[in-house]
C-alpha cells in the first residue's frame, strides 16, 4: 500500500490530555494517563501510556506494584530518576535505571513486581504497552534489557529504544514494526527529524513547552500525528531542557480488548485471564523469593467488554 505523504503545513496535531489514576492499589502512586482514552485507542501498537511522577518516595511511597499477571502484550519500563527492581516469572530479577530499558513479553501469560529501591528518593518515568498482533499474542513470555547509546542532532539528544530515528537502531526485538525514542530537547532549540510515512506518532511530553508541527504542547500532553507525514519538526519554546518522549508505528487494525493488566480480543479472553490468575495458574508462573503477596484481580464489570478501535484513520 502507498501513503499519501501529507504537508507538514497541513497536518493537524491532535492533543490528548492525561487523566489521573492510581497505579496498583489502595496506597498506589498516581498517574497520568494518555493512552488508551475515548478519543484514541492506539498509536500504532502502542496501547497504554502512564506517566508519573517526579515522587518523592518519603512522601508517596514510591512505586510498589506487588506481582501481577499481563497477557496479549509487551511492556516497556523507562525512568527519568530513580531505580526500580523488577523480578518475573521467567526468574529475572534485575535493576531499572535512568536511560535503560526493560522490555518483557507477555504473550500468553507472564507475572512481574516493580518496586523502587532504597536508593531512590524520587521516582520519575513512563511505563508504556504494546499490543501484539493476534498471530503472536499468546507467544511465549520473554524479557529484554537495553542500554541505547545517547545521539545528537540539531540541539538535541537522543536515545532510541525502539525501532530506528536519526541514525539510530535499537536491537530489541518488537513483533510489529515500532518507534520509541527519549527526546531531550535544548533550550529554544529547534530540530527536523526525518520518520516513516507510513507510521503514526505521538509526543508525549514530561517537561517544557514544545511545538509539535505548529500545535503547541505542554507537559502532560500528548500529540498525535496522523500516518502520511515523512517529516516531525518540533520547536522547544522554554529556557529550560524540555524532555518529550516519542512513540510510532503503523496503524494497529485489530480490535482490542483491554482491561486490568490483560490483552485480548474478546470478553471470553478477558475472563480466562482472570479466572487463571485467580487460580494461581501455571499460566503465569511464579516469582521466587517476593517479600509479599500478589495483586489480586478486581471485579469484571457488570457488561460485555467489547473490542474497541481506532477512529477511521484521515
Amino acid at each position: 500500500m502507498v501513503w499519501e505523504v501529507l504537508s507538514v503545513s497541513n497536518v493537524e496535531v491532535d492533543v490528548l490530555s492525561a487523566r489521573e489514576v492510581p497505579l496498583g492499589g489502595p496506597r498506589a502512586m498516581h498517574v497520568r494517563r494518555t493512552l488508551p482514552q475515548r478519543e484514541r485507542t492506539l498509536i500504532g501498537a502502542w496501547c497504554f501510556a502512564d506517566h508519573y511522577g517526579p515522587h518523592r518516595v518519603a512522601e508517596s511511597g514510591g512505586m510498589d506494584l506487588p506481582p501481577h499477571p499481563h497477557t496479549g502484550l509487551q511492556t516497556v519500563t523507562w525512568l527519568f530518576s530513580g531505580e526500580v527492581e523488577h523480578r518475573d516469572t521467567l526468574g529475572t530479577r534485575t535493576l531499572v535505571r535512568p536511560g535503560e530499558m526493560n522490555l518483557m513479553t507477555g504473550g500468553y501469560g507472564i507475572a512481574h513486581s516493580e518496586v523502587s529501591t532504597p536508593n531512590t528518593t524520587v521516582v520519575h518515568g513512563v511505563q508504556l504497552w504494546v499490543a501484539l498482533p493476534g498471530e503472536h499474542r499468546d507467544t511465549a513470555r520473554d524479557f529484554q534489557h537495553y542500554v541505547p547509546e545517547p545521539g545528537q542532532v540539531d540541539g538535541a539528544e537522543i536515545r532510541v529504544f525502539l525501532g530506528s530515528l536519526a541514525g539510530r537502531t535499537s536491537p530489541v526485538r518488537a513483533f510489529t514494526p515500532l518507534l520509541g525514542a527519549q527526546m531531550v530537547i535544548a533550550p529554544h532549540a529547534a530540530l527536523t527529524l526525518a520518520v516513516d510515512e507510513t507510521f503514526e506518532h505521538g509526543l508525549l511530553v514530561d517537561s517544557g513547552d514544545v511545538r509539535l508541527i505548529d500545535t503547541l504542547l505542554r507537559p502532560a500532553e500528548l500529540g498525535y500525528v496522523p500516518r502520511g507525514v515523512d517529516a516531525l519538526t518540533l520547536v522547544n519554546e522554554t529556557d529550560a531542557p524540555a524532555r518529550t518522549i516519542l512513540l510510532g508505528g503503523p496503524p494497529f487494525e485489530e480490535g482490542i480488548v483491554m482491561w486490568w493488566n490483560f490483552v485480548g480480543r474478546s470478553h471470553e479472553d478477558i475472563v480466562k485471564a482472570r479466572e487463571d490468575w485467580e487460580a494461581s495458574s501455571d499460566r503465569f508462573g511464579v516469582i521466587e523469593g517476593f517479600p509479599g503477596g500478589r495483586l489480586p484481580a478486581p471485579a469484571l464489570p457488570n457488561a460485555v467488554l467489547t473490542p474497541r478501535r481506532n477512529p477511521p484513520t484521515r
